[in-house]
């Protein structure tokens, strides 16, 4: 294994720190196996395969991720003020809430699921302030930096809450408000960063060129904030008993979920017309076709659920086997590039 390296520090040492949203992919794939596991019984069985190996694989990435940062800090810190790589040092903390969720919902263990969405929150925040703040402080981002990448800090405060609102009934007190509060000011925060970005990254669509094609999988990141926007929203008001009049709110996300048909077009259309014009070559960024599609189609099913419209479940499952390809795809030519070393390798 790992045979073309040529020392194994290597693999330490070049550890990008976008390895964790592949926790968060296989995260989301867990949970949208057990929600449609209500058409095919055997998405149960998949879900837990899924939940159990995610949480091995999150335990395995965290070694050489702490260690870089021991052995290899002048790297760690070389890619923590890059303005695209900085973007996904926030997904280990994303992972963790991910794996939250599959605790509470998957697992039912509610106990270890608050261990996870307590470090996890708190980590998410301190990613979604330490990496703007470096790019607003420097004069090293051009406008080719620009692109879908820079969501991801937003969508861990918009992730907070789908663990987080189901926490709320099972604490008291102080707690009870630490939680709330953790949980409002994640999605609040989150989805207007979110929006302030989408002007941006829209900017740079448009008016400049091309993403180059190892950048091409990140045009699906916008489903994350909208499939993982809609679900925290709905989970959130659900569980918010001070809210007396809920369905505004719950209009809003049908609203949300919308927007996010048009951008599965969008991000359909541009992966072909990379596929055909421009190539796509693998790349760690291939984790990004996974959690943000896997989030929309979980918000599929909550909209489907809340409003009654078999319709939206029926694309909601339509796209979860796009995003069983994507994750089978995206995992083996990982686990083979692995394999030989090219993905240790500057």
């Amino acid at each position: 294994m790992l045979r073309d390296v040529e020392c194994k520090c290597q693999i330490v040492k070049n550890f990008a720190p976008s390895w964790f949203a592949s926790i968060m992919g296989t995260g989301i794939l867990a949970l949208t196996s057990l929600l449609y596991s209500q058409y095919v019984p055997l998405l149960k069985n998949l879900a837990y395969v899924l939940f159990y190996f995610n949480i091995i694989l999150f335990f395995v990435l965290l070694i050489p991720w702490i260690l870089r940062w021991i052995f290899f800090r002048k790297e760690a810190l070389k890619d923590l003020e890059h303005p695209v790589l900085s973007n996904f040092y926030a997904t280990i903390a994303i992972g963790m809430l991910v794996l939250a969720a599959d605790f509470i919902v998957i697992g039912n263990n509610i106990e270890i699921g608050k261990v996870f969405w307590f470090i996890g929150s708190l980590a998410t925040i301190f990613f979604s302030i330490l990496t703007p703040y470096l790019m607003f402080k420097g004069e090293h981002v051009k406008l080719d930096h620009i692109n879908p990448a820079w969501f991801i800090p937003p969508v861990g405060l918009i992730v907070i809450p789908i663990a987080g609102s189901l926490i709320i009934p099972h604490v008291l007190g102080m707690a009870r408000q630490y939680v709330i509060f953790l949980n409002y000011f994640g999605w609040g925060s989150g989805f207007f960063i979110y929006l302030a970005l989408l002007a941006i990254t829209m900017y740079r669509f448009i008016l400049h060129h091309p993403l180059p094609n190892t950048l091409a999988p990140t045009i699906w990141i916008n489903l994350g904030p909208i499939g993982a926007g809609t679900v925290a929203l709905v989970n959130l008001i659900k569980n918010s008993s001070f809210i007396a009049v809920k369905e505004p709110f719950f209009v809003f996300g049908f609203l949300f979920w919308g927007f996010g048909i048009w951008w599965v077009i969008i991000a359909i259309a541009m992966t072909l017309h990379y596929i055909k014009r421009l190539k796509l070559p693998y790349a760690m960024s291939w984790w990004a076709f996974t959690f943000p599609l896997g989030a929309y189609v979980a918000a599929s099913h909550t909209i489907s659920s809340l409003f009654e419209i078999q319709l939206i479940d029926y694309v909601g499952f339509a796209l979860y086997w796009l995003l069983v390809i994507f994750w089978v795809v995206t995992f083996v030519k990982t686990l083979i590039r692995a394999y030989h070393g090219t993905l240790f390798k500057v």
